[in-house]
């Protein structure tokens, strides 16, 4: 099955295919645990501290490998997001204003875990990631078009999704951009990225759809797991790949070659030369 059929056979039915991964014996125990006692949770230092609780909200909010960093998220959960200089509205990943919010021991206090946002918002968040980490053991694809479909909407700036690996790289996927682009400085990094994908687009539904069709095409091409109708001319030479790919697969991004958006004559410069681009495009993806 094609990463695009294998998607559409998960999303088209995605209240039963919630429903199966909650039932699942270990995705019940835990979340029966967590309902249980998130609300005895009265403090941060309590939070972070219980390891059992922690490691499942971490997990329903994308932060797994953030676990360990106890500190860090103290921080976050200490400052709230009511403040525009607090930690977790001055870091780029939306991922921990998304915690900070939903845990916001700043502006609730000891109530902060009883609230909906901290219970059964939570436990719906953990039972989605699960099913996207179950989809990613038979293809890494599919769990990432699902990741990019639940989470394009919260992606408000361009850092925002730079600072997300999984986002970033279902676009540079879908639009045949190289991964070694994250050698450059940040803004030339931006600049590209509005140009392909602007961030209004990800409010659109419609859009992100059309995105994630493209990211499944590409990504049977990129790993050679199925037939797929999007044929590149020659598959050796990264340069026309790109173009291919900016050309897009029945989508509306087909008027500007991603050289074009870096043209010298363009009249919105970038500050970066075609010749750089074509030097990055000579580079295969992954380095």
């Amino acid at each position: 099955m094609s990463t695009t059929a294998a998607y559409l056979a998960v999303s088209n039915n995605l209240g039963r295919q919630q429903a199966a991964t909650a039932a699942q014996g270990d995705v019940k125990s835990a979340t029966n645990y967590y309902l249980a006692n998130i609300g005895k949770v009265t403090s941060v230092s309590q939070f972070v501290n219980n390891y059992q609780l922690f490691s499942y909200a971490m997990k329903a909010f994308g932060l797994s490998d953030m676990t360990y960093a106890k500190g860090l998220m103290t921080k976050v959960l200490n400052g709230g997001v009511s403040s525009s200089t607090a930690l977790a509205n001055t870091l780029s990943d939306p991922r921990y204003k998304a915690f900070a919010t939903a845990f916001n021991f700043a502006a609730n206090g000891a109530s902060a875990t009883t609230t909906t946002a901290a219970t059964t918002g939570t436990t719906a968040k953990y039972i989605e990631q699960t099913l996207e980490d179950n989809q990613a053991k038979t293809n890494q694809g599919v769990s990432n078009a699902l990741y990019f479909s639940r989470h394009a909407s919260s992606i408000t700036s361009v850092y925002g999704l730079l600072a997300d690996s999984t986002m970033l790289g279902v676009v540079e996927t879908a639009f045949g951009i190289s991964s070694t682009l994250g050698q450059s400085d940040i803004d030339t990094q931006a600049a590209l990225l509005t140009k392909v994908v602007p961030i209004a687009d990800l409010q659109d539904s419609t859009k992100v759809a059309k995105i994630i069709k493209r990211y499944t095409a590409q990504y049977d091409v990129a790993n050679a797991t199925t037939a797929s109708n999007v044929l590149l001319a020659d598959t050796s030479d990264a340069t026309t790949s790109i173009l291919d790919a900016a050309n897009g697969v029945g989508t509306t991004y087909a008027a500007d070659s991603v050289l074009n958006l870096f043209d010298s004559s363009s009249s919105t410069q970038s500050g970066v030369s075609s010749s750089l681009l074509l030097s990055l495009a000579k580079l295969n993806k992954g380095g």
